[in-house]
């Protein structure tokens, strides 16, 4: 028998080492809900589980930018289509002015508005911010990062709304004294024209001044190709000497323009609300597709990362057990050398 050495006690002290470290790390796992703690609980599942970790935030943080994007288009569309609205307002009035039932006076006050809305047209273009970035004015390009990784972006463009760049800044329902000058000067020379007239370039521009349609004139063809030529040479003739009916044929002529052009506005104003809205609906899906992916992802990093608790508090219970029964069992082989106190005593 020896007592210097205690190879029970050494045996169990060890066993009660591992069952107290297991027991521990049980009590780790289930205190903070996860399977991985530190690194050496599982090396290869920390590495994995980081990176999806990173996947998941850079998900969550590409919603929130798509979401953005959703507002700063909300914002444009919503200011458009004001615009739209103002458009076609000035194109009902263009309308209106054309009509000869007016006066000059008329004409004048629906000058007024129709001036207005131009205006408002500029400043709501100039005025409309996302956090202090202008949307309107200018030709914008917006990049949202959508996605958890570098080049994973959506490009919105939005074309200058200005009324400048609408090409409608210009326009007007009544007509300078120059213009009406222009209109006189023009029926001054119809006058001259006849039947047998060969027809200028000067004959195909002044006929379109008086507002005749001048589509199928062509330089050098006779006058006979006019298509009521003898009323309006007699028109024409009223209008040389009638500076009220010059006043109202070129403020006709000028509306007749404003209506071509604003029809023109209108399309491309709702060219660009369509883009917006086409765009809108793109970082919608996105942001679906991204709550979905990144649930996905969470539920994949749980399986690496996540504690079963069921199964730990098991493994626990058992280490527990272990524990009580080392410490109880080294206390037996601690006692064990005092046997030789018997043989002592002989």
């Amino acid at each position: 028998m020896r007592i210097n050495t205690n190879i029970s006690a050494m045996d169990t002290l060890r066993n009660l080492n591992a069952a107290t470290a297991a027991k521990s790390d049980s009590l780790s796992k289930l205190s903070s809900g996860s399977r991985i703690n530190k690194a050496g609980d599982d090396a290869a599942g920390l590495a994995i589980s980081e990176n999806m970790k990173s996947q998941i935030s850079g998900m969550t943080q590409a919603t929130r930018n798509a979401q953005d994007g959703v507002s700063l288009i909300q914002t444009a569309e919503g200011a458009l289509s004001e615009s739209q609205t103002m458009i076609e307002r000035m194109r009902d009035l263009s309308v209106q002015s054309a009509n000869s039932t007016l006066s000059d006076s008329d004409r004048t006050d629906i000058q007024k508005e129709f001036g207005a809305l131009q205006s408002e047209i500029t400043r709501v273009s100039k005025d409309t911010e996302f956090n202090n970035k202008n949307l309107l004015s200018g030709n914008n390009t917006f990049s949202f990062q959508i996605g958890a990784n570098a080049g994973q972006t959506l490009s919105v463009s939005i074309s200058d709304m200005s009324a400048s760049a609408l090409s409608i800044d210009s326009l007007s329902l009544v007509a300078s004294s120059t213009e009406v000058a222009s209109v006189q000067a023009a029926a001054a020379a119809v006058t001259t024209l006849t039947s047998a007239s060969t027809l200028a370039a000067a004959d195909i521009t002044n006929l379109g001044l008086l507002g005749i349609d001048t589509t199928g004139l062509t330089v050098g063809a006779s006058g006979s190709a006019v298509s009521g030529l003898s009323d309006i040479v007699a028109s024409a003739t009223t209008l040389a000497t009638d500076a009220t009916a010059a006043q109202e044929t070129a403020d006709i002529s000028k509306a007749s323009q404003a209506i071509t052009a604003l029809k023109k506005a209108v399309s491309t104003v709702s060219g660009q609300r369509a883009d917006l809205g086409a765009a809108q609906n793109r970082l919608t899906h996105t942001i679906n597709n991204l709550g979905t992916t990144s649930e996905n992802l969470s539920d994949a990093n749980s399986q690496i990362r996540d504690v079963d608790m069921a199964s730990e508090m098991t493994t626990f219970t058992k280490q527990n057990i272990l524990t009580q029964a080392a410490t109880s069992m080294l206390s037996q082989a601690n006692s064990m050398p005092n046997t030789v106190l018997t043989l002592l005593q002989g």
